[in-house]
């Protein structure tokens, strides 16, 4: 896989972590209404032109929910900043993405898309696991507070419900795969 941010993306408990992802049936499910509509719930909280419901699978980044995007749904791993922000525990923010060095050489940064602003709050399992995240792009630099950043992770934990309710295999179905 490319990796376009000259930093390490791959978690150090990556396996242990693609495990967790293999207990929801998210990736390859019929895409739902819910989580596009939460997207634009989400944009519209920030007044901002893109946000994302995204989960990290091992070679891609799936979009399970977008507002802003139409059409997309993934994007390698290795240029998605959503790969960045299952790193943390917290959300990871670029208020201007051309004055941060590892993403320099990102192509939705330095190509047509213009991504200057992202701020993702990782999906969390409950054993532990970043899946994926929470994020609102703008392809203008943007101000963030503490309070936004705790408004992004209610967000999170709202999708992260949803995806525990609603794409966790059950114990009988994981027997069998």
């Amino acid at each position: 896989m490319e990796n376009t941010f000259g930093i390490p993306i791959i978690p150090e408990n990556e396996q242990e972590r693609l495990n967790a992802l293999g207990y929801f049936s998210i990736i390859n499910s019929v895409p739902d209404n819910y989580f596009d509509s939460f997207a634009k719930i989400i944009a519209s909280a920030f007044d901002a032109p893109i946000a994302l419901v995204s989960i990290v699978g091992d070679e891609d980044v799936f979009f399970r929910g977008n507002f802003g995007m139409p059409g997309t749904n993934k994007v390698s791993r290795g240029k998605s900043l959503c790969s960045l922000a299952i790193l943390n525990p917290k959300p990871t923010v670029f208020k201007d993405a051309l004055k941060e060095p590892c993403l320099l050489k990102n192509p939705l940064v330095i190509g047509a898309f213009g991504l200057r602003f992202y701020a993702g709050a990782p999906l969390t399992t409950l054993d532990g696991y970043n899946i994926g995240s929470v994020c609102i792009v703008d392809k203008k630099p943007r101000e963030w507070s503490n309070n936004d950043n705790n408004i992004l992770c209610r967000f999170a934990e709202v999708a992260m419900l949803q995806i525990n309710t609603y794409y966790h295999k059950s114990l009988e179905t994981i027997g069998k795969t």
